[in-house]
């Protein structure tokens, strides 16, 4: 396909997102489906034309003065890829190419940025989150929020069951990853440029044979937080589609068990063949509505980790349709449903065992917030610093450690974004229950 076609496939993809609140993959997939002409490096470029005009919708929408597929994706050229207007102009007298540039349009695209747009502007969120984010972190809000705007890398963990990072590292060398200087089974492959196609992990042999799986950086260090060690009793409350259970399992050496739950059987489901991939031995799936209860359990487990269901506010690098999506009443919820979860889920810690508190968000509400009413309520519970957790596992390397401190709370819990520490944006607590 010429670029003009690219462009206005992009266009295309962008209406079906922005109309009917499609996620990226499954619009690119359906565009794809409807044009089988189009080979997978086209669909990689449409794509990451897509994409990258979400991530900063808000900052190309004001400087085109439009809203809408058009707007978004003739700006992302511009202001995501770098393009000239003369070079937009060029692509757009190819065959099967949108309409030529408008006189506004043209004069938009040539003229210089704003020198001081609105902060959601600036930083590529939604307006109603201003004060929320601006709560989160003070003077530093835009630019925390641009580096969420960031594409981002993809991160690999080593499976220790059945590999080792020199090993993992001979294996991954034909896809430019490189071992993490602040975790010692991590590997990093770089972001892909705006319009190279990233590498496909599934289809390298290290991932098939188990030896590594795909995990942000952040992931990681949150399963390095529980401190699972082998022989214990681990309960992992909203266990998902399993990254935290599969990571635990290897720190615990498939020694002692983990009870994975969850409220959605399809996702606890897909962790099965994820399971058998990694070698795996000392996991049990518990799904409430197969009547797999969980009241053997209670005051039994040394760990009960909760990855809790949040507005995923955290993972806009990876999923950047999805802060168009979340709304106000979504946050809402998310602070009932962990709160309850909370209430619930701590029942099943031992006395002297641990409860881990995890969130893909950067959001205090969901966090220091959740964090501190819940110590309010179980006095039988107090907080741990999490850095110092996470270091005993024997997970992070020097740099990694000093990395924890530096993001430490000053409630003991720690909180990492893309700027500060170059995961995705996660929050972690630890509590210990007395006894």
């Amino acid at each position: 396909m010429r670029d003009g076609g690219k462009i206005q496939a992009a266009i295309e993809v962008l209406g079906d997102i922005l109309e009917r609140r499609t996620p990226v993959k499954e619009a690119v997939r359906d565009w794809g489906k409807r044009s089988r002409f189009a080979g997978s490096r086209d669909r990689a470029w449409i794509s990451g034309l897509v994409v990258d005009a979400l991530r900063r919708k808000n900052s190309i929408e004001f400087a085109m003065e439009a809203t809408g597929p058009r707007a978004l994706a003739l700006g992302a050229l511009k202001h995501a890829w770098g393009w000239d207007v003369r070079k937009i102009e060029e692509a757009l007298k190819d065959d099967h190419a949108p309409p030529a540039l408008q006189p506004k349009e043209r004069e938009n695209l040539l003229l210089a940025p704003h020198p001081s747009p609105p902060a959601h502007v600036q930083g590529d969120y939604p307006e109603w989150l201003a004060p929320h984010i601006q709560r989160a972190f003070g003077p530093d809000a835009v630019p925390e929020a641009m580096a969420m705007a960031s594409r981002a890398p993809i991160d690999l963990r080593v499976n220790t069951l059945k590999s080792d990072p020199e090993k993992a590292g001979r294996a991954l060398e034909g896809v430019k990853a490189r071992q993490m200087p602040e975790l010692k089974n991590g590997f990093r492959i770089p972001a892909a440029d705006s319009i190279e196609r990233g590498e496909a992990v599934e289809a390298i042999p290290a991932y098939s044979k188990g030896w590594v799986e795909v995990q942000d950086m952040g992931s990681q260090i949150a399963a390095a937080v529980s401190c699972a060690a082998p022989g214990e009793q681990v309960l992992d409350y909203c266990a998902g589609g399993g990254g935290k259970t599969i990571a635990m399992a290897a720190m615990m050496e498939n020694k002692g068990q983990i009870f994975s739950h969850d409220i959605d059987g399809r996702r606890l489901s897909a962790l099965i063949p994820r399971i058998e991939r990694a070698g795996i031995r000392n996991v049990q799936l518990r799904h409430p509505k197969e009547n797999a209860s969980l009241d053997d359990l209670e005051a039994k487990m040394d760990l009960v980790m909760i990855d809790a269901p949040c507005t995923g506010v955290g993972t806009w690098r990876r999923k950047p349709d999805a802060k168009w999506r979340v709304q106000p009443n979504a946050l809402e919820k998310r602070i009932q449903d962990q709160a309850m979860i909370l209430r619930a889920a701590c029942n099943y810690v031992k006395p002297g065992g641990r409860l881990v508190y995890v969130t893909c968000s950067f959001l205090m509400e969901e966090n220091e917030d959740q964090f501190a009413s819940f110590l309010a309520d179980r006095t039988d519970f107090k907080a741990e610093d999490a850095a110092e957790t996470a270091i005993r596992s024997g997970q992070l390397t020097e740099k990694g450690a000093a990395l924890l401190r530096k993001c430490r709370r000053p409630d003991g819990s720690v909180r990492l974004t893309p700027r500060t520490a170059g995961t995705d944006g996660f929050y972690m607590a630890v509590m210990r229950r007395a006894g």
